[in-house]
């Protein structure tokens, strides 16, 4: 039975294997319906921050975050410091270039090592970039890139703001969104239908104040909404790679219990043999 034994040891290995990435794979599941169920709360705050909008009429105040006419475009790159996600992190680069094909003059700005470590192989120079994730901390990174790219369209550096990003469909579909993030008009003339229902309105701030403090907290929330999409992307592209992973170590194991059968009955042809023509011998004698 030796040779038989081994290919059971193997096999036993194997179905170890089995459980482990089984139990892998259900980690991930639940982690993805956790984050995805604490998704809906950008939602929320977008509902209701976009109620404030009902009481002015603020798309006719010229502000650089709302409206300008500056043709510079940054493209901001946001990939997952995540391993064992497969492309994922290639999509969102295939993406990005795109974009630059249709802007061959703009600028990039990448969030996460991995993305800089890519598109410095395909020799595209970042403008700035945000490497430390996990050092630093999802929001904090997205304050200070937010910083960043409002001080970038304040002072007239740029003035156009798009943001590739993976985003989480649902468990098994994954795509690669670009995202115009700056300026902001849009937010403003959602509103422009229901405002005429306020006549009088008191404004004890200066409007431009209060319309750059909005698009500042707007954008702010928009691209730690993009980092909290991209964190759940990357668990759902890990359940994508285990599960791709269990069913290959499942057929493995279903290989392994054809030998062991095999083994088995070759072990046990062998024995027989030998114990026949020993038996033969004994009679000869």
């Amino acid at each position: 039975m030796g040779k038989a034994n081994k290919v059971k040891r193997e096999m036993i290995e194997v179905r170890d294997l089995v459980e482990l990435v089984q139990v892998l794979k259900d980690i991930a599941d639940m982690k993805f319906r956790d984050l995805f169920a604490r998704r809906g709360g950008f939602q929320r705050f977008g509902e209701s921050f976009a109620e404030f909008f009902r009481l002015l009429e603020y798309t006719e105040i010229a502000h650089p975050l709302v409206a300008n006419t500056n043709p510079n475009v940054c493209i901001v790159v946001i990939t997952s410091e995540e391993g064992f996600i497969g492309d994922l992190n290639n999509k969102v680069i295939v993406r990005a270039l795109d974009e630059r094909d249709k802007h061959p003059d703009a600028q990039f700005v990448t969030v996460g090592r991995k993305g800089v470590m890519k598109l410095a192989m395909m020799g595209v120079k970042n403008t700035r970039t945000f490497e430390e994730i996990a050092e630093c901390g999802m929001y904090e990174t997205s304050v200070m890139l937010k910083d960043y790219l409002v001080e970038q369209v304040l002072t007239g550096k740029i003035g156009k703001v798009l943001v590739v990003y993976p985003w989480p469909k649902d468990l098994q579909t994954v795509k690669a969104r670009v995202v115009k993030l700056l300026p902001c008009e849009f937010i403003f003339q959602k509103q422009k239908q229901k405002v005429e229902q306020f006549t009088h309105v008191i404004e004890e701030s200066d409007p431009l104040d209060v319309i750059g403090y909005l698009a500042n907290l707007w954008t702010s929330t928009k691209i730690y909404e993009m980092m909290f999409d991209t964190s759940i992307a990357a668990v759902s592209a890990q359940s994508q790679q285990l599960d791709t992973s269990l069913t290959n170590v499942k057929k493995e194991g279903q290989l392994y219990k054809m030998k062991y059968r095999k083994a088995r009955k070759n072990d046990i042809d062998k024995s027989l043999r030998e114990v026949f023509s020993s038996r033969m011998m004994s009679v000869s004698k």
